[in-house]
């Protein structure tokens, strides 16, 4: 005996709900994994978006720390050099004062002539020459006329030697020189300035790391004295 209508019906009715069921319980199913993998996907983006982060600022802090580190570099370099400049303008100008101080010895015939005498006959032991051409200030050809018996006389005295010195009453020494002669060999091959700006020069060169350390103290990345 058949199923009557009624039945068949009652059966397909069924089966579309069965059906129904199991296509709600995919799609939730699919909804869920869909969800599950879109939390994952997400996650994975944030972090590598927050690691971009993270290592942009960390590259951005490192360029801000070097810039720093050059920017203290470039002050303190510029700190020392204006250092520098500022005690080399004070040894300079305690130099300009001692040239000041030499100009006025001429105030003191005495002493400059004293002075003047020595420097004759240093110039006369460095040359070793049998002649001798004299420069000096045009206001002190009379002075080293006078001098030069005595000058010769030491100079005999000392190296048996007789020696012809000639005074230069052509060209003088400038009028900012502060004193003493410029004394050349007859050729004028052999030099020797015995002013009294050379001389102190000379000094000042010499006693440069001794001034230094008298004014501002030791240096202590200084590793030698000599």
């Amino acid at each position: 005996m058949g199923l009557s209508d009624v039945e068949v019906k009652k059966q397909i009715d069924h089966m579309i709900a069965f059906i129904d069921q199991e296509a709600d319980e995919k799609v939730d199913e699919i909804m869920a994994k869909a969800d599950e993998e879109f939390e994952i996907e997400k996650s994975r983006l944030v972090q590598q978006q927050r690691q971009k982060i993270m290592t942009y600022y960390e590259r951005k802090e490192k360029q801000l720390e070097q810039q720093k580190k050059v920017q203290q570099s470039q002050l303190v370099n510029a700190a020392r050099l204006k250092i520098l400049k500022y005690r080399e303008d004070h040894i300079q100008n305690m130099l300009n004062e001692a040239k000041d101080q030499l100009s006025d010895l001429h105030r003191n015939k005495t002493r400059y002539n004293a002075l003047l005498q020595g420097l004759l006959c240093q110039g006369l032991f460095q040359l070793l020459e049998d002649n001798v051409i004299v420069q000096c200030l045009k206001e002190d050809v009379e002075t080293v006329k006078s001098l030069l018996p005595d000058v010769m006389a030491t100079f005999k005295k000392a190296t048996n030697r007789d020696v012809k010195i000639e005074i230069n009453e052509t060209s003088f020494l400038t009028s900012d020189t502060c004193g003493g002669v410029v004394m050349t060999s007859a050729t004028g091959a052999i030099r020797v300035r015995n002013t009294l700006d050379a001389r102190l020069d000379l000094i000042g060169k010499q006693m440069l790391p001794e001034i230094r350390e008298v004014l501002f103290g030791q240096n202590k990345n200084r590793k030698f004295l000599d």
